[in-house]
């Protein structure tokens, strides 16, 4: 009986044995980034009400538009005064460049990105982008979470491919508003340029991904801090501020036109012709600026001490040479009124 039992307690271990391992065959084993991936903190920035109110009157468009320039830029990251949007390249705790930021959004469901069409931007639901057909097309590993609606792209840092959009193209607006005199230039949008190399054919390719309506992202970019010069660190500005103050530099490409050209299809790709047509339309839109404002009051000039000549209010101009002429004139001597004029003058000579 004793052995029986010993035999009994040796196949029940066998069995739970068994159990324990078919079930770790079933079960995938998860790499370390799969399991660092599971639970992912949502760092994008949080959309309050409040900033949604504050965002749709800051993206209503001004009242009496009298006249308007709109017209493309391409900004590249690799100089130095659009380098804020690129740094740093992988997230460091809750600073992100501007193209991670994005990704993240979209991964989120929290904006909504638009098939590029060069020059006939469409922003419907028929030109809405897929996330999941951008990550399937540019091969980026990727892992779902929920489903539906709900669903979500849970990508690894390390796989956004920030380092890789080192251009953007966006299209701003250059207008005058008549209600309240105002001339400023606003983004009407954004599309991240992605840029990879093919080091077995030696060919660099330039993939436009999608267009973003600035309106829908500002709220989340006017949260975002960002860190403008190597000589003061502290992080004063937003990535909201870095476009409506105009720190970003960039080269003119298209204007919009009746025949929807760009620059280099109206002038040739000569770079002196190109860089005139741009330099042309920057004094275009510097001379409308100029053009609108009454000029100062050009009839008191401050004048140089050392110079001769003094302003009058009236406009005119005195020579201060005449004025000195006309002070070393000499006086005419007035003679004293004598009470006898007639009387002889007594000589002292003779009075000895």
């Amino acid at each position: 009986m004793k052995s029986l039992h010993i035999i009994g307690l040796i196949l029940a271990f066998l069995a739970c044995s068994s159990a324990s391992f078919s079930q770790n065959q079933d079960t995938p084993r998860r790499t370390p980034r799969q399991r660092a991936s599971e639970k992912v903190p949502d760092n994008t920035p949080v959309l309050t009400e409040r900033a949604k109110i504050k965002n749709e009157e800051t993206s209503k468009a001004p009242a009496h538009v009298v006249w308007l320039r709109e017209m493309y830029r391409y900004i590249d990251l690799e100089k130095d005064n659009n380098a804020a949007l690129y740094y740093p390249v992988q997230p460091i705790g809750d600073r992100m460049n501007l193209f991670t930021t994005i990704f993240k959004l979209m991964a989120d469901g929290k904006i909504t990105a638009y098939n590029y069409l060069d020059g006939r931007e469409v922003f419907t639901d028929d030109e809405k982008v897929n996330f999941e057909d951008i990550l399937k097309k540019f091969q980026i590993l990727y892992k779902t979470q929920g489903s539906g609606d709900n669903i979500r792209y849970i990508v690894d840092d390390a796989d956004i491919p920030g380092s890789e959009v080192l251009q953007y193209q966006i299209k701003e607006g250059w207008y005058f508003d008549a209600a309240t005199g105002t001339y400023k230039s606003q983004v009407i949008a954004i599309c991240p340029l992605l840029v990879r190399t093919d080091y077995y054919i030696g060919d660099t390719t330039v993939n436009p991904l999608f267009w973003i309506p600035y309106e829908t992202l500002r709220p989340y970019i006017s949260r975002t801090m960002i860190m403008t010069s190597d000589y003061n660190n502290v992080m004063t500005y937003t990535i909201d501020d870095f476009f409506t103050k105009n720190m970003y530099k960039g080269d003119i490409v298209k204007t919009v036109n009746l025949k929807n050209q760009s620059l280099a299809q109206q002038v040739g790709n000569d770079p002196e012709k190109l860089k005139s047509a741009q330099d042309s339309i920057e004094n275009q839109l510097k001379t409308f600026k100029d053009q609108l404002w009454v000029p100062k009051d050009t009839t008191q000039v401050v004048v140089n001490k050392s110079s001769k000549k003094e302003t009058v209010k009236n406009g005119t101009v005195k020579n201060e040479t005449a004025k000195k002429e006309k002070e070393e004139k000499p006086k005419a001597v007035k003679k004293e009124k004598s009470s006898s004029p007639a009387s002889p003058t007594k000589s002292v000579r003779r009075t000895r």
